[in-house]
């Protein structure tokens, strides 16, 4: 019975904690924008990633290494 006059006082602590941050992020715009970054993912710009990783397509493979005569 004791905890029950320690876990009281906690709770409500914690409550209003969250409730300020809640409260806090919405004054600084942190719910202002809840599609856009959704659609970012979809809109991946794939062309300048890939360019540096792949060689072009008109470059020859390398010559082989065969030691045959």
């Amino acid at each position: 019975m004791e905890s029950i006059y320690i876990l009281i006082p906690i709770s409500i602590l914690l409550a209003f904690l969250i409730g300020f941050f809640f409260w806090w992020s919405g004054k600084n715009g942190q719910f202002d924008d809840l599609e856009g970054p959704a659609h970012r993912i979809i809109m991946d710009d794939d062309d300048t990633s890939s360019a540096a990783e792949t060689p072009p397509a008109s470059e020859p493979p390398p010559p082989s290494q065969d030691t045959q005569s």
